[in-house]
């Protein structure tokens, strides 16, 4: 018996084996039916230096077709500074898991520490948590947040302009945890705030969430939006796309009560949809509500700096039926990369990053509408995200977008397209685009 990858020697298994009480390793998997076990060869290639290993892949790379993308919709194609792969992909950062013995931690507690400050910067409140996974759960924990500090209330209202893709998964949260959804009609491309008003009026309402930048990329306005939900005894919660904070007004200042959102746009590769990183910040009285953990700075027996777990619910780990969540840990590899982003940018690094976004956008929209081909979605203001009405056929005109390796938006509707740029786009890229479209016939 020879297993290549075991370090454990073959006495050491066989005492294993003895201590409980079966004869051979395959023993173990006696309940499987022989029916369904494989016992063919596995079709494995021979083995390769690392020259040819290396060759091997390369041949295996130039399958893919790179494409120039002008897609969004939740997913942006931003730029990473080259620094962060190298300090991320440290043994000690790749490998490590949730910091539960802080005195062997300190690393990995300190950099959650400057990620939960920026990120309350971001946002304008005063608590984060040490991230969640993703902007989508996220929002589902921000809906069970106003559901459980409610005693009265278990009804949260979902504007329709949220991403369908983080309303699916709310609406899955909602249904294994008793809460009742409903959602506010929207109108001309925003949140009817007279459809909320009556909502509200009708009682039994615990949470507000909607989303700025909604999900067609255009910016609502939510003045008055945060007294209504108080006036209801609703907590009013904001989702954001993260690297849109750095010039929008913050969530803090519309008066919301918690912020959520996606710090995907903060460096992190597309990579297909993930990994990304979810955020959560929220006002102080709401702090022993959130999910998560939460690090804090204090000083040591010697009077130095140290970083400790300050708020962790330790129902998340021994009484799960009435945990606050679920989410007790995460992936804060995805935390380091944002904290890495925004330390190397900087405040008017994250500021250019956006403002040239908003740039590159309001020039796409413009040459678009000069084509005479395509004409405004909606008569609002937006970031860097915006659809458009296209009076041909959308499928045939994104294919041969394609076929001249552009991604070409995200088809929103039966003649929508909703077009995305960042600050990696250029105007000769953009012009491409425009000159595509011009030559389409119709």
């Amino acid at each position: 018996m020879n297993y290549k990858y075991f370090p454990q020697t073959e006495e050491d298994i066989q005492v294993m084996l003895d201590k409980i009480g079966v004869e051979r390793l395959d023993d173990l998997f006696s309940e499987i039916p022989e029916s369904i076990r494989f016992t063919g060869d596995f079709q494995l290639p021979e083995s390769m230096s690392e020259l040819e290993i290396r060759r091997y892949f390369e041949t295996l790379c130039k399958k893919n077709q790179t494409l120039t993308v002008f897609a969004g919709a939740g997913v942006y194609d931003h730029y990473t500074p080259s620094i962060i792969p190298q300090i991320v992909e440290r043994s000690e950062f790749l490998t490590s898991y949730t910091p539960y013995q802080a005195e062997i931690s300190q690393g990995t507690l300190h950099y959650i520490f400057e990620y939960q400050t920026m990120m309350s910067a971001l946002t304008g409140l005063p608590i984060s948590n040490a991230s969640l996974y993703d902007g989508s759960t996220a929002t589902a924990e921000a809906m069970l947040m106003a559901a459980n500090q409610s005693k009265k209330a278990n009804k949260v209202l979902l504007s329709s302009t949220l991403d369908p893709k983080i309303r699916r998964v709310v609406e899955t949260y909602a249904h294994f945890h008793g809460v009742e959804l409903e959602h506010i009609a929207e109108i001309d491309g925003v949140t009817d705030k007279n459809d909320l008003e009556q909502k509200l009026s009708a009682g039994g309402v615990a949470g507000v969430i909607v989303q700025q930048p909604n999900y067609y990329g255009n910016i609502e306005d939510y003045s008055g939006y945060a007294d209504l939900c108080h006036a209801a005894k609703a907590l009013f919660v904001m989702n954001s796309v993260a690297s849109d904070l750095a010039l929008l007004k913050t969530p803090g200042e519309w008066g919301a009560d918690v912020a959520v959102g996606d710090g995907q746009s903060l460096g992190i590769p597309m990579s297909y949809g993930g990994p990304s990183v979810g955020y959560m910040c929220c006002t102080d009285k709401l702090m022993r509500k959130m999910p998560g953990r939460i690090v804090g700075m204090t000083k040591d027996s010697r009077g130095q700096r140290a970083f400790v777990l300050t708020l962790q619910a330790r129902e998340q780990h021994i009484r799960r039926q009435k945990a606050t969540s679920n989410i007790c840990s995460n992936q804060s590899l995805m935390a380091l990369f944002v904290t890495i982003y925004l330390s190397v940018m900087g405040k008017e690094g994250v500021k250019e990053v956006a403002k040239r976004s908003f740039d590159g956008a309001h020039y796409l929209y413009d040459e678009l509408l000069k084509t005479g081909k395509m004409t405004p979605a909606y008569n609002q203001p937006f970031f860097n995200e915006f659809c458009v009405t296209y009076q041909g056929d959308v499928e045939a005109l994104q294919r041969r977008l394609l076929s001249h390796g552009i991604l070409g938006g995200v088809r929103v509707g039966d003649d929508r397209l909703m077009f995305a740029v960042t600050e990696k786009r250029t105007k000769a890229e953009i012009d491409e685009l425009v000159k595509i479209i011009k030559e389409d016939k119709l």
